[in-house]
């Protein structure tokens, strides 16, 4: 796979044949990892897709990456499927672009500041404290449903102080159904929300069902006249230059993108660690060895994270093989160059987190689960761009610190007081919608450690 590409006189890159039918019903549809993955291999750091009238570029290659993440970051958009599905997410921080991106974007930096985030440990380790009580020896659980609900009650106290236990349930399952549908990349981009097929009934009634809830936080919020210094606090305190506050539909947009957001990347990560660490015995041993010797069966703080080296390169090993944001695109929005193929207005330009994180370029052995890869200064030996699970440049996830260190409190707590065994017979497989995870969930026994 060579980053340079000999022939800088084509002006389109090679790439699978243009087929409607099979971009909306075939390989791509049905399981894109491999569908992008054999594309790296067959074609290179570039290739090409065109789907009807619309071009694409998909670039493997961390130098070229960075070049349209970093680089030129002014040049591009979102992409197309983010955009369609703004019926979701509005005009928040995932989907909004240009100065009313940035605003945005810097009105809610403060409840993410580092100092911030530190004080949330407390109720990261208490809510998960508060879910490992209900658990018994040898019962079978979906975890991936109990991550789910427990960052949703994490992301709901942390950021909006907002008790949405009795939501839990429902937003679970709602999310479900609203990402399973957004796996449909073709119909998502091509049959608009307002053709009123039961595929996007459905949707705008789970959207609906997101949107009581967002309300009411919101609502609830407002009467109390409460400043807690919360997300939702500073949002909610926001003055225009006319002096005027965010209505009510500008909160909503904000709040649920990362009501939804703060939850979604943090469960999935906590659920493929777990995963991961039930099939690799030794792995799991070395996990509970360091937190036994560094926690001695206490609830962890903040201040112990960094003691926690292994579990560190659990995460970050977990993170490169499933990475929740498994693929990410952009829209050229001005004249742009990858490696001698021009990019006019309107080309897109594809990447993916899962393609590039398992090139043997970079990695050892990389569909192995090796969390001693990174114990002797692996990542600052990699390319910048090798690594990407939050994304990268001026658009890089907002939450990456905060999710980072949710999955480590909550891997630290549970880790000391129980191991899981996978239910034989139980399938686990990747569902690559908005998000990377599991589509029928991962069923697990408890075992409580002794």
């Amino acid at each position: 796979m060579s980053v340079m590409n000999e022939s800088f006189a084509a002006k389109f890159p090679p790439g699978p044949p243009p087929n409607l039918i099979r971009a909306l019903f075939g390989a791509m549809q049905q399981n894109p990892l491999d569908y992008f993955s054999a594309m790296a291999q067959k074609y290179g750091d570039v290739s090409g897709m065109r789907i009807g009238n619309f071009r694409s570029l998909f670039v493997n290659h961390p130098d070229l990456i960075e070049d349209v993440l970093v680089n030129n970051a002014r040049k591009f958009h979102k992409g197309r499927i983010l955009q369609a599905n703004k019926y979701l997410f509005g005009e928040g921080l995932l989907t909004s672009e240009g100065d009313f991106w940035l605003r945005q974007r810097r009105l809610s930096q403060p409840a993410f500041h580092r100092t911030r985030i530190n004080a949330y440990a407390a109720t990261m380790a208490e809510y998960t404290e508060q879910l490992v009580s209900t658990w018994q020896d040898g019962e079978e659980r979906d975890i991936h449903e109990e991550m789910m609900q427990l960052a949703l009650r994490i992301v709901g106290k942390t950021l909006f102080d907002a008790d949405v236990t009795q939501d839990a349930k429902e937003v679970g399952e709602t999310l479900d159904l609203l990402l399973r549908m957004a796996a449909n990349f073709g119909r998502t981009v091509l049959v608009p929300l307002w053709v009123p097929t039961p595929r996007n009934l459905r949707a705008k009634l789970g959207v609906h069902r997101l949107e009581k809830v967002i309300y009411r936080i919101i609502s609830a919020r407002r009467a109390s006249g409460r400043d807690t210094g919360d997300l939702l606090s500073i949002l909610l305190q926001v003055r225009d230059e006319d002096g005027t506050r965010m209505s009510d539909r500008q909160l909503r947009d904000e709040t649920i993108t990362l009501f939804l957001a703060g939850h979604e990347t943090t469960a999935n990560t906590l659920s493929w660690s777990w995963w991961l660490l039930a099939q690799n015995p030794a792995v799991e041993k070395k996990f509970h060895e360091e937190l036994d010797g560094v926690l001695g069966g206490r609830i962890p703080t903040v201040e112990d994270l960094p003691k926690l080296n292994y579990l560190n390169h659990v995460l970050t090993e977990s993170l490169r093989l499933y990475p929740t944001a498994w693929g990410m695109a952009r829209l050229a929005a001005e004249e742009h160059e990858i490696a001698g193929y021009p990019v006019h207005p309107g080309y897109g330009v594809a990447f993916a987190q899962w393609v590039v994180h398992r090139d043997p370029r970079w990695y050892d052995a990389p569909l192995e689960f090796r969390p001693e890869r990174w114990e002797n200064g692996l990542a600052k030996r990699l390319p910048r761009f090798a690594y990407f699970p939050f994304g990268g440049g001026p658009r890089q996830c907002i939450g990456n610190t905060f999710a980072l260190m949710e999955a480590s409190v909550v891997l630290a707590t549970i880790g000391q007081k129980f191991r899981f065994r996978l239910v034989p017979g139980h399938k686990v497989t990747p569902l690559a919608s908005i998000t990377l995870r599991p589509k029928d969930g991962i069923q697990v026994k408890l075992e409580t450690r002794k």
